[in-house]
């Protein structure tokens, strides 16, 4: 019986993978001029800049979700199997929805492109300059 109580608790102390992936994210956007958090309702803290989201974000222990404009590369990302139009119609403003269930593999560096582009359509240009300023003109 020792044998299985030990065994739950360290499958229950293993790190959930998609949690640890949207702490990754959302600390990458708000290392973005201006980006904090903001909570409009019950299961997200998204990703806003002059209290505009840029990215919609699940919590921890729910499987990641994602939303971005995506006004480049929409197209592209909803060729993608987990990916569908944002809902409430923001999927004709190329807003596009990602989902992963708990534990999958999280593709980061696009999810992160993602949240640039992202960032991007919605700053205000003066904030948009003062991102490429710091890191040298991208």
């Amino acid at each position: 019986m020792a044998t299985k109580k030990k065994a739950a608790a360290k499958k229950k102390a293993k790190p959930n993978r998609t949690d640890a992936a949207l702490k990754e994210l959302r600390a990458f956007g708000l290392a973005y001029p201006g980006a904090h958090t903001k909570s409009p309702w019950p299961g997200h803290l998204d990703l806003a800049v002059n209290d505009k989201t840029f990215a919609y974000l699940s919590i921890e222990g729910e499987p990641l979700g994602i939303s971005c404009k995506l006004p480049q590369s929409s197209a592209m990302a909803l060729l993608l199997p987990f990916t569908k139009p944002t809902e409430y119609g923001l999927g004709k403003s190329g807003w596009v929805s990602a989902k992963f269930e708990k534990g999958a593999a999280v593709p980061l560096d696009m999810l992160k492109s993602w949240i640039d582009e992202s960032y991007r359509a919605q700053a205000p240009k003066k904030l948009v300059k003062e991102l490429d300023a710091k890191r040298g003109g991208a």
